[in-house]
């Protein structure tokens, strides 16, 4: 039988298929190839002994969070507690771009602003609306839950940002935990503990841990320029048709005022850090 990993504990996965669950364990095969099931997996498995036989192949994965096959990402970003953090925001947008995921950004905590910081953030959201990306309030619950139909989705972000208040919110059946913030820290502390599908309006969602460090290593410089989405728009301006837009001169991109400066300054982190 065919049918889609919905959960891992431990060794247990959870498979969903014609509307009903069965606990499995992956053939020897598996460890002896140095496969790993992943929740979103589709996979072929026995329903009588309940054990998994075959993984199908996917059209994409996260290492953070592990879970593959993924439709939409919600990138749950926090203006407060934890402070927002635009480095953490744009390299989780070049990561989800690259794994040809649609990412869409939901800002939380607006109300913990000050009319000037507000005023702030709000100029930052209208920057990644114009670029092409969907942008949300956490507020803006009932545009949120048309997004879910048909897909698979995860949600993302730092610790505290409040990835599973925001699922409690879209759907209070859930119950998920949710811990507060250390304010000495400036950030949350994780409270969920494995990645889960859960169904909500028609299409199924993960909440899954928080976390702090993200790698570009299976990206190359390149890979990460041409996921700076708006830099696409400018590059044939650019005197150098391979132009990394660092040091070349006659560069479009640098110093363009039309592309955030903070959006220039983390894509030469990023390909520093990637050096």
């Amino acid at each position: 039988m065919e049918g889609l990993i919905i959960k891992v504990v431990s060794n247990d996965y959870t498979v969903l298929a014609k509307n009903k669950t069965y606990i499995c364990k992956p053939r020897g095969k598996f460890r002896n190839n140095n496969l790993t099931p992943l929740v979103g997996d589709y996979v072929i498995f026995d329903e009588v002994n309940c054990y998994l036989k075959e993984i199908l192949p996917r059209k994409n994965s996260l290492i953070r969070p592990l879970i593959s096959n993924i439709d939409l990402c919600f990138i749950i970003t926090s203006t407060r507690y934890p402070d927002f953090d635009s480095h953490l925001l744009d390299k989780l947008l070049v990561l989800i771009e690259f794994n040809n995921i649609k990412p869409i950004i939901v800002f939380t905590k607006l109300d913990l602003l000050k009319d000037e910081e507000l005023n702030e953030i709000e100029k930052v959201m209208n920057y990644y609306k114009k670029i092409g990306y969907e942008v949300y309030k956490n507020t803006e619950v009932d545009l949120i839950k048309k997004c879910f139909k048909g897909k698979i989705s995860v949600f993302t972000g730092q610790s505290g940002a409040g990835k599973s208040t925001l699922l409690n919110k879209l759907n209070v059946n859930l119950n998920l935990e949710t811990n507060d913030i250390s304010y000495k820290l400036g950030r949350g502390k994780h409270t969920t503990r494995h990645v889960e599908l859960m169904s909500i309006y028609d299409g199924l969602v993960a909440d899954t841990p928080g976390f702090s460090k993200l790698s570009l290593n299976e990206m190359t410089i390149s890979d990460i320029r041409d996921n700076f989405i708006e830099f696409n728009v400018y590059k044939d301006k650019c005197k150098y048709r391979d132009c990394m837009h660092l040091k070349e001169d006659d560069c479009f991109i640098k110093n363009n005022p039309n592309i955030l400066k903070s959006r220039y300054d983390n894509y030469v982190n990023f390909v520093n850090e990637r050096k």
